[in-house]
């Protein structure tokens, strides 16, 4: 009876074996879960990126090295001079050297702008980190057809430089040809010989093809507006003494300003024409063209 007992007590609690160890897959499984369609994109897209050596991708700054030494490859055909006063000091020379190969319209453009009296006696209007910038000759009338052959000369600059970087590089010479703030232009109905018709009314000041910037260090924020037509070739100490000059504090920051814009104030308008100019006179006092062998 006792054996018997023991028995029954061993088996109200059976004591069972040990839990055999789960399957190898089951331990070592890497299967990533399933993802949808977007999911999958956005996951190649990021190993992409990742992994720019596998599509031969090149950084922003080697892009705008190539760029910079495509322009100083450039052969420069023809030369001229820029004499510069500031407040009133003679400054200095900047001698041009201009791409009558590699941009044709822009050099003879520039080139016919130094000679006479189109760029002497006219100022500097505006110096931003970066570049400075003459206002060329107002005078001068807005010509698409000019103009729209300097913005072909453009993309064939970029083109021939490989498509990328800063074209205007440090010691460039370009004409604004563009203005990429410019808003589109609005339609306008009026009466013309007794017919409504509708006309387009552009909003803002259309570049003329003859203010022209000097990069002081790489600005590829100017791509997109100015047309290399060639390099300082010296008196690159002269644009830095241009550069130094102090200017008109830019406030577009500013949130008062921003609203005074948004709502159509003139008066914001009128200000901001007014950023980043100099508070001293600099002039172009002579110019011209010199012979390939000066400097």
């Amino acid at each position: 009876a006792a054996a018997m007992s023991h028995r029954i007590l061993n088996t109200s609690k059976p004591t069972l074996p040990p839990a055999p160890p789960p399957p190898p897959q089951l331990i070592h499984q890497t299967t990533p879960p399933k993802l949808g369609r977007r999911a999958a994109a956005a996951a190649v897209a990021v190993t992409i990126a990742a992994s720019p050596a596998l599509l031969g991708a090149v950084s922003p700054s080697a892009r705008a090295q190539e760029a910079s030494a495509c322009i100083d490859g450039l052969p420069v055909t023809a030369k001229a001079f820029l004499d510069v006063s500031i407040g009133g000091e003679p400054a200095g020379r900047i001698t041009v050297g201009l791409f009558g190969d590699a941009a044709p319209a822009g050099a003879a453009r520039f080139l016919s702008l130094a000679t006479g009296v189109g760029y002497r006696r006219k100022e500097f209007v505006k110096v931003v980190p970066g570049y400075v910038q003459h206002a060329g000759v107002v005078s001068y009338p807005v010509i698409p057809a000019v103009t729209d052959r300097l913005a072909a000369e453009m993309d064939a600059v970029r083109a021939r430089c490989g498509g990328g970087g800063a074209m205007n590089a440090a010691g460039a010479v370009s004409i604004v040809v563009r203005d990429p703030s410019l808003p589109p232009p609005k339609p306008k109905l009026v009466a013309r010989g007794g017919r409504l018709e509708i006309q387009e009314e552009q909003a803002g000041v259309v570049p003329n093809g003859t203010e022209f910037v000097i990069a002081t260090r790489d600005s590829p924020e100017l791509d997109a507006s100015a047309l290399v037509v060639g390099r300082v070739v010296a008196g690159m100490d002269v644009v830095g003494r241009i550069a130094a000059v102090a200017t008109v504090k830019d406030n577009t920051g500013s949130a008062y300003f921003k609203v005074a814009k948004l709502i159509g104030d003139k008066r914001a308008v009128v200000a901001e024409r007014g950023f980043n100019r100099p508070y001293t006179k600099i002039l172009v006092t002579n110019c011209g063209i010199l012979d390939l062998e000066q400097q």
